[in-house]
């Protein structure tokens, strides 16, 4: 017996893995292979490729495709109708439907993405990183980046409550909101406090 549910026009696959608790709204289509975690929501139109995987508490609005060689860890958001790509130089006239030739995308732990942007292939998205909507991201964004525009640029620091961080001290920020503190090593933002139990 499943343990998740899926509307009765959306198209489940053999051999599609699907945590428990997980939701599946109308028109969508996981296909063989494909791997969703535990309470995952899958709004109207998601499109998940057969070497896809996905962690838990993953939300994914309508109209979004997730094609070969994404991965999405454990608590990210995709906003409605953004778009990821997993073939760098496409051609009509040359085959390029094998997984030697995807490029991976990796979207960390409680990252987010704004409607309607675009993710070209071969980034990686940092843990709790915010993509504004629209932007066309293009290269690497750190954790707990704040991005946005065509080409998306870093535009700051956001916390992991989703609020934008502002500098304290040199090197140091901290949130407005929940109170939490971030260091700025050389590899990027670090998390060095966190007041309660909220996330």
């Amino acid at each position: 017996m499943k343990e998740y549910y899926n509307h009765n026009t959306s198209v489940i696959d053999d051999g599609a893995t699907i945590g428990k608790n997980t939701k599946i709204w109308h028109f969508s289509h996981i296909c063989s292979g494909a791997s969703i975690g535990e309470d995952c929501k899958l709004g109207q139109n998601v499109y998940i490729g057969g070497k896809v995987k996905i962690g838990n508490n993953v939300k994914i609005q309508n109209n979004v495709s997730v094609y070969d060689g994404v991965i999405l860890e454990d608590n990210v958001f995709c906003g409605p109708s953004m778009v990821f790509t997993n073939v760098f130089n496409p051609r009509c006239e040359i085959v390029r439907n094998n997984m030697s030739a995807y490029r991976k995308t990796l979207v960390k732990r409680g990252a987010s993405i704004g409607a309607n942007a675009t993710i070209v292939c071969g980034v990686t998205i940092g843990k709790y990183a915010f993509v504004g909507a629209g932007s066309a991201v293009t290269k690497d964004i750190p954790d707990f980046g704040l991005v946005y525009g065509n080409p998306a640029v870093q535009k700051g620091w956001i916390c992991r409550c989703g609020e934008k961080l502002f500098m304290k001290n040199k090197n140091e920020y901290e949130c407005k909101i929940c109170f939490a503190k971030y260091v700025l090593k050389e590899n990027g933002l670090e998390e060095i406090l966190r007041i309660g139990n909220e996330f």
